[in-house]
């Protein structure tokens, strides 16, 4: 099942498609079957040898220091194994084989992983003047940022057997209403006026950029159409999982429909109210603004929603090369620092890389981590669009990310997701601001800014909209279920709200609510990317001020990966999220760009 070299795809050029044989060679080799016999001969060792003697050895530091590098250990071999099974998944969802291997490798790992739920729940049994005790010991001091997360768990966890019941219970209820919307999204199709044949999701919406109006709605209404034939499948799926995840909160005691996710982001609810409402008080300079603008440059009084990302009428519409948006994307990171380069090339030597347009591919774009003992892998679908560069050099600041951060180890090196977008939001700023400067014209120059400010109001405006939109829905469904219709009606008051006036919303649009896999696979996610944008506008600024040993502290906090609080990593660059000003700052970023268009609009 291992990928062929590479596929060519239109005038697109050769672009590789991923070599997992890094994890596995393939899924019926003896590796695969040797680890997971290994993993779960581990397991059962670990919980005979420590279960009920971690509380006991309290301050013994070289004892739990053995303990807990097995689990370490451990986790990276099971890691290996659950990534192997979801690239492979990703690459293809509609097939069956690929699908059977990744339900099988992920309901071995959840019967694994339930001799290991006595861990870390017996660790927090550990009297805290103990555990300081332990943690002087050398061997196990660099583990201190693992156990200080473990403790703010603590208040949140429930006995063994209610663990090991919400665990195993997960591969037949989230696990399996999440596989069930992927596959199901990657077996729609949709059918396009004009078009012989169907399209994936991913192309259609693609043609939402299209330069030509007719092409833009017919996009937009074959995404209404197939979606409204699907909506109640979406809406069931949607109400499900919103209820599996009240229940959860409800036993472990979270009383805000957020707090989960703030307490797995290591963040606090304030850090996070105070972002939403400096952007949500910002929508009318900012979106409302430049939708009013466009609207004016494309000779309409309102754009309608499938006009909202259409290119600039005297934007050059070409099509970038593969080669072209590696050569842009690595150019631009060696010239903020070569090692950053140095560090993405492999992922094109090396196949790390899965890039074409396939039916069955997953949507959208990802990095996948994998675990710090292999590499990160990278999934796209690249359609030569200057967007798609962006999301290129976007996932690869993710991979650098991964691999700085591996040196933490299986335990440390998860970056939380506040800050997860911090290299990746950052390399695209790398990458705009390189070909910013080879603009040849000021016609250039406007639609590339122009282009820059929708991304940026997508990742900033439009995700904060989004955690508007699940907030309202959770805390809707505590009541009881909502139809499709409330669906819809939730979903267009945060769109309006968000977008502004300048943008018309035509029949069929309160249905795209149900195509956004956040919402399905991570509730509650999408602020983390509207805090990574705020932020590196913040960096950027005092990368682009001069601060002194910028690179040196940015490279220091990529490499913490999870080791330190998003507080501690500001701190070296006089930033902090806690003051709502480090908000405006970011978003003043944005505004100013949006100030430049409207000077450039004067001068015409």
């Amino acid at each position: 099942m291992n990928a062929p070299m590479a596929t060519k795809s239109l005038d697109l050029g050769p672009m590789p498609e991923w070599d997992l044989s890094d994890l596995y060679a393939a899924p019926d080799c003896d590796a695969v079957t040797r680890d997971l016999a290994s993993a779960a001969a581990d397991a059962k060792s670990l919980k005979e040898r420590w279960q009920g003697k971690l509380a006991p050895a309290g301050g013994d530091g070289a004892k739990l220091a053995q303990a807990v590098r097995a689990y370490e250990q451990l986790s990276d071999l099971m890691g290996k194994l659950g990534s192997y099974a979801g690239l492979l998944y990703a690459a293809n969802q509609s097939d069956p084989a690929r699908a059977k291997f990744y339900g099988d490798i992920s309901e071995k790992l959840t019967a694994i992983s339930s001799d290991l739920l006595f861990f870390e729940l017996e660790l927090n049994t550990i009297d805290d003047a103990a555990l300081g005790r332990a943690l002087t010991h050398p061997d196990l001091a660099r583990y201190k940022p693992w156990f200080d997360d473990l403790r703010k768990e603590k208040p949140y966890q429930l006995d063994e057997k209610l663990e090991q019941l919400f665990h195993e219970k997960g591969q037949t209820s989230r696990g399996s209403w999440n596989r069930l919307f992927n596959e199901t999204m990657s077996a729609l199709r949709f059918q396009v006026e004009g078009e012989a044949e169907p399209m994936t999701l991913e192309p259609t919406l693609n043609l939402m950029s299209d330069a030509a109006e007719p092409r833009r709605r017919a996009g937009a209404e074959a995404v209404a159409k197939t979606l409204k034939d699907n909506v109640r499948l979406f809406t069931l799926i949607t109400n499900t999982l919103a209820k599996d995840k009240e229940i959860s909160d409800r036993w472990r005691g979270f009383k805000d429909v957020a707090d989960s996710r703030h307490l797995n982001n290591r963040v606090e609810a304030p850090v996070v109210d105070a972002l939403v409402q400096s952007v949500r008080a910002a929508y009318p300079r900012l979106s409302h603004r430049y939708y009013a603008m466009k609207a004016k440059w494309l000779g309409m009084d309102k754009l309608s929603h499938w006009d909202r990302n259409a290119p600039l009428p005297e934007k050059p519409d070409r099509t970038i090369t593969w080669a072209e948006a590696q050569e842009t994307v690595l150019s631009a990171y060696a010239g903020f620092a070569p090692e950053m380069a140095s560090i993405a090339k492999p992922f094109f030597d090396k196949r790390w890389i899965d890039a074409p347009v396939r039916a069955g591919k997953a949507p959208g774009a990802f990095s996948a981590a994998t675990v710090p003992s292999v590499h990160p892998y990278v999934m796209m679908n690249y359609l030569g669009k200057p967007r798609d560069v962006m999301t290129l050099a976007h996932e690869l600041g993710h991979g650098v990310h991964q691999v700085l951060a591996a040196k933490q180890g299986a335990l440390l090196a998860q970056t939380p997701l506040t800050l997860a977008e911090t290299a990746s939001v950052f390399g695209e700023m790398l990458t705009f601001q390189k070909l910013l400067s080879e603009a040849k014209d000021r016609r250039e120059r406007k639609a590339m800014l122009a282009g820059k400010v929708e991304d940026m109001i997508n990742t900033v405006v439009r995700q904060i909209a989004f955690y508007t939109f699940e907030r309202k829905v959770h805390e809707e469904r505590r009541q009881g279920e909502l139809t499709s219709d409330r669906l819809g009606e939730i979903w267009m008051d945060v769109q309006s709200e968000s977008l502004g006036p300048a943008i018309s919303f035509k029949p069929g649009y309160e249905v795209f609510w149900s195509y956004i896999p956040h919402f399905i696979h991570s509730p509650f996610y999408v602020y983390a990317y509207a805090f990574g944008d705020c932020l590196v506008n913040s960096l950027y600024g005092l990368y682009r001020e001069a601060h002194p040993g910028f690179v040196e502290k940015y490279f220091e906090m990529l490499k913490a990966g999870g080791s330190k609080h998003h507080s501690e990593l500001l701190a070296p660059f006089g930033l902090d999220a806690r003051d709502p000003g480090f908000w405006n700052k970011g978003l003043k970023v944005l505004e100013g760009m949006i100030d430049e268009l409207e000077r450039m609009e004067a001068v015409v």
